[in-house]
């Protein structure tokens, strides 16, 4: 019997210290992305609202721009929705929207029944643009300064919270 309790008593120790480092992990939905520091990735794709016209990331030069990557498939891009809602209201940035391997006529709707908090939504139906910035899942916001390099990048649903506690000082430093 002692012989399977001492194996059974170290994994659950193990398991209540690993659960405890995760819960208090600092760092949750930040992603030590290569591109920070670095110019945006460039491209250039269709306007989900006019595909007659583009946009280009050389655009997002000039002024703060938060870039995020949603789709309609996305759970999560949906619980994130209000958050960028009320980013937008604030005007403290100009938010820009990746709409990633999504049906035009799905995103538009969307769109039109939850709101567009979108300045500007650039498509990304085959997945390239998205591969560039080095995004895995969605959502994922990037923060790029008005010199059009990225300076944050958060994995997740972002939330009111984690726009006052990680991305405004950020946007305050005027890097």
């Amino acid at each position: 019997m002692n012989r399977f309790l001492i194996p059974l008593g170290a994994f659950v120790l193990l398991a209540i210290v690993l659960a405890v480092g995760l819960k208090h992990a600092p760092e949750k939905g930040i992603i030590k992305s290569p591109l920070l520091g670095k110019p945006a990735p460039a491209f250039t794709s269709p306007l989900l609202t006019d595909a007659n016209r583009s946009f280009s990331s050389t655009e997002m030069k000039g002024r703060w721009s938060l870039f995020n990557v949603w789709g309609t498939w996305c759970g999560e891009c949906r619980a994130e929705h209000q958050a960028l809602l009320d980013i937008a209201k604030r005007g403290e940035v100009r938010v820009i929207g990746l709409d990633w391997k999504d049906e035009d006529p799905t995103a538009l709707q969307w769109l039109q029944e939850l709101g567009n908090p979108y300045d500007v939504v650039a498509t990304d139906r085959d997945g390239r643009i998205a591969i560039d910035w080095g995004v895995y899942g969605a959502p994922e916001t990037f923060l790029v300064n008005p010199d059009g390099i990225v300076v944050y990048k958060y994995v997740g649903a972002l939330t009111m919270e984690e726009w006052e506690t990680r991305f405004l000082p950020l946007l305050n430093k005027k890097s």
